[in-house]
Parts: structure tokens; C-alpha cells; sequence
């Protein structure tokens, strides 16, 4: 028989905590020895790239249409339903693979990831993400992004040592000989490697896994920062959210007042706040009006971004932002063939570049993300928070923005300028 490849993709676990701290903080003190700017405040799409290389702008765009391509093909069979994912994660992932692929396989995965390859060559593709990789991961005491690979292979394999050297060199993989004969010994191994990666929050992801497994790609992607202005849980109600027009469910809403960078899109209808996290991250939540939902998702493309980047503005506004924990698992082997990756899945695929063994194919590809929004960290617990004051001669009054419908969330990389994290919260209170 045939081996199977069965690829695992875990992209997991965003944990956002929000810290009681009074003053923004975006650079650790090795990023100051080192001379590296975090754009704490800078607009995500402004400014120079942090490479002036033209072929790294590419790979951020790519990126990006794949991001939006991936999630309205997610949103289309999700109508109702949360929706959270980390397109970069995917991205890096099927790239990676792309070292191993060859023909038509290869073509098919790098143009499925937005890649146009009569203007970007394939060794560029792997240098950009190489880059970018090394940009994202980054940490300090107050904010913590890692991403990472990594490859299980059956220990009667003989990879190619070309791959090997490759998947090391541009992805910092990981490599590891497993025992696929022993099924249960392979996913204990896979998913204690998985939970270690992502602090706990992903356990037990991999399950059932084929006996004639030939190798599992794991990536993960573990995101934890503290907001830069934080809520203060005194402020945290119970408050209704409007799931639908016939259905509502108690919320615990947090509520600040003070500054932010919004804007109110008339042609879409819809609400653009950013919330900034310390580190040179930001959430961008998008309230469209009620019934507008689809016409603002329809319209998710790199030059609305770009265009709601133009028109945000420092403003005072009331804030009121749910409480909410979502995960979203996906099958992102359906997807992805949609998108044009349709013989990774067949006895057409061409992954010579993996193993001179024949037959060597993609069977399964598992994807996790997970969103913690809160106040507070654990860890401050009673801390106070200041809270800005109105001085009675502030005009116009400032607007009240209130999440208590569903809305849109895009989590992004102010340095890399990178779409990390896609979400819909449709409704706060179901998990997965």
C-alpha cells in the first residue's frame, strides 16, 4: 500500500491578556541596545516596510489576499458561526511545504498562497518568509510572539537531506523521528511537543492518526500581550448582545473611555476601531450596522484595509468591548483545494523533494486557533486602573461605539505589517 502524508497544521493559541499598566510601552530594553523601532503608534499599513526590498512587500500582500481569500471561503460555510484563524500561520506552513513539492504540486500551492510567479522567483518567497518569521518572533517581559514549525517523520523515512537542510534554514523547523506504527506513542509525542509550543492551550489536538502515516507538519503560533490602555473591571457589566435580530445573550462588556484610533466607514457602514497592544500589535474591531455584515466582509481586501488605515483618527470615544473567549477549528484541506491546491490531496502529488519514496501524499491537514479578550492578566489581579478624565469643554461629544452585535477582528503586526489573526465573533458566549 501506498504511504499516506498526513499533515498536521496547529495554529494556535492567541491569548491576549490586558495588563493594568498606565504608560505604552512597545520596545524592550534589548530592542533599544539593538536600535530596532516597534512603530508603537504608527498606522499599520504607513511608513517604510522594515525591509526595502520589494520582493518582502510582495510576500506581506500575498499574505494578505490570501488571509481575506482564505477567510470569506471559511465565512461562506459559516454563516452563523465564530469564525477565528491565523491566515500567517497557514501561509508559512503550506511554504514550507512547497520545499518539498515539485511540477505542478508546487505551482498549485505557491499561486493557492496569492503568489504571482511570474513576477516573485520561489528562492525569494522562502528568504521573505525566512525574514518574517525571524520580525514575528519576538519577546519581552509585557508581549510574546512565536511561530514555528515543525516536522514528524516516520523513523523508516529516508528524508531528502536537501529538505531537511532547507526546512531548518528558511523556517527554523524543528525534526523529529516518529513511530507511526504506534499510533497512540505518535500523537502522545505530537501533542506534548504541541501543548509545550502553545503554553497549555492546545492539548490533545492530533487524535486518530493513520498507522500508514508517512510525516505530520505541525506549526503554531502562540500570541500573549497586554492591551496598551487597559479596561478597568470595575467598569465590566452584564450587558445584552445581539446575536441576531430574534436572539440576544448576556455579555460581560467591559467599558473605557479615551482615546483611540476610529473611524466610521459611510459607504460600508460599519464602525472601525484599533485597540493597541504594548509591543507593536493591534486589534482592529470592525462593528458593521445591523444587516451589514456581509457587505463589509465582501469588501475585506488589501485597499479597504488600507483605505480604513487612511481615515482612522486619534478620538475620544466610550468603548464598550465583550468579554470572550472563541476557538475556531477548521478543515483546511477543504479550503485550500478551493483554492487551486488540488493535487496535495491526490496520487497526482509530487512531493519528491520530501522522500524519493513514491506515493507520498497529504492527508490530513488540522487547524486551531484560540482568542482569550479580558481585562486583566491573572497576574493583576486588584491593580487599579487610572482612568482618563472628560474636561467639561470637550466638543463634539464624543461617540459611544458599542460591540454588543456581531462584529469583525483583525489582529496586526504594526512592524511586519502582517495579518496575524482573522476573526467574526457572532456570538461571545459559544466556544467552537
Amino acid at each position: 500500500m501506498k504511504p499516506t502524508f498526513s499533515l498536521c497544521l496547529l495554529l494556535a493559541a492567541l491569548y491576549t491578556v490586558a495588563q493594568c499598566y498606565q504608560r505604552p510601552r512597545y520596545r524592550s530594553k534589548q530592542d533599544d541596545a539593538k536600535g530596532t523601532h516597534y512603530p508603537g503608534h504608527s498606522s499599520q499599513w504607513e511608513g517604510a516596510y522594515p525591509v526595502k526590498n520589494k520582493t518582502f512587500v510582495k510576500l506581506v500582500f500575498s499574505n494578505t489576499d490570501f488571509a481575506f481569500s482564505f477567510y470569506k471561503l471559511v465565512a461562506s460555510e459559516a454563516m452563523d458561526q465564530n469564525i477565528f484563524f491565523s491566515p500567517i500561520s497557514i501561509s508559512a506552513s503550506f511554504a514550507m511545504l512547497a520545499l518539498g513539492a515539485k511540477s505542478v504540486t508546487l505551482t498549485q500551492i505557491l499561486e493557492g498562497l496569492a503568489f504571482n510567479l511570474k513576477k516573485t522567483q520561489e528562492l525569494e518567497i522562502h528568504d521573505n518568509f525566512c525574514q518574517l518569521l525571524h520580525m514575528l518572533n519576538r519577546s519581552d517581559s509585557e508581549f510574546q510572539l512565536s511561530l514555528g514549525n515543525a516536522l514528524f517523520i516516520e523513523e523508516t523515512l529516508k528524508p531528502v537531506q536537501k529538505f531537511l537542510d532547507d526546512v531548518k534554514h528558511f523556517y527554523e523547523s524543528e525534526v523529529f523521528s516518529s513511530d507511526f506504527n504506534n499510533s497512540v506513542g505518535a500523537e502522545n509525542q505530537i501533542n506534548s511537543y504541541i501543548e509545550e509550543k502553545t503554553n497549555g492551550k492546545i492539548v490533545k489536538l492530533v487524535e486518530n492518526l493513520d498507522p500508514l502515516t508517512a510525516m505530520v507538519l505541525v506549526n503554531y503560533v502562540f500570541f500573549r500581550a497586554h492591551w496598551e490602555k487597559p479596561f478597568s473591571t470595575l467598569y465590566t457589566k452584564q450587558e445584552d448582545f445581539f446575536v441576531d435580530q430574534k436572539t440576544s445573550v448576556k455579555v460581560d462588556m467591559m467599558y473605557r473611555k479615551g482615546h483611540y484610533r476610529n473611524y466610521f466607514d459611510e459607504e460600508l457602514s460599519c464602525w472601525l476601531v484599533q485597540i493597541s497592544y504594548k509591543g507593536g500589535v493591534a486589534a482592529l474591531f470592525v462593528l458593521p450596522d445591523e444587516g451589514k455584515m456581509k457587505q463589509v466582509e465582501d469588501a475585506l481586501l488589501k485597499k479597504t484595509v488600507s483605505k480604513w488605515e487612511k481615515f482612522l483618527q486619534d478620538r475620544k470615544i466610550h468603548l464598550h468591548i465583550p468579554k470572550f473567549s472563541i476557538s475556531g477549528t477548521y478543515d483546511v484541506k477543504k479550503i485550500v483545494k478551493q483554492m487551486g491546491m488540488t493535487d496535495l490531496f491526490t496520487d497526482q502529488a509530487d512531493l519528491s523533494g520530501i522522500t524519493e519514496e513514491p506515493g507520498l501524499k497529504v492527508s490530513k491537514v488540522i487547524h486551531k486557533a484560540v482568542l482569550n479578550v479580558h481585562e486583566n492578566g491573572t497576574e493583576a489581579t486588584g491593580v487599579t486602573v487610572k482612568e482618563v478624565t472628560w474636561r467639561s469643554g470637550d466638543f463634539p461629544r464624543p461617540p459611544r461605539v458599542r460591540f454588543n452585535r456581531p462584529f469583525l477582528l483583525l489582529i496586526l503586526d504594526k512592524f511586519t505589517h502582517a495579518v496575524l489573526f482573522i476573526g467574526k465573533i457572532v456570538n461571545p458566549q459559544k466556544n467552537d
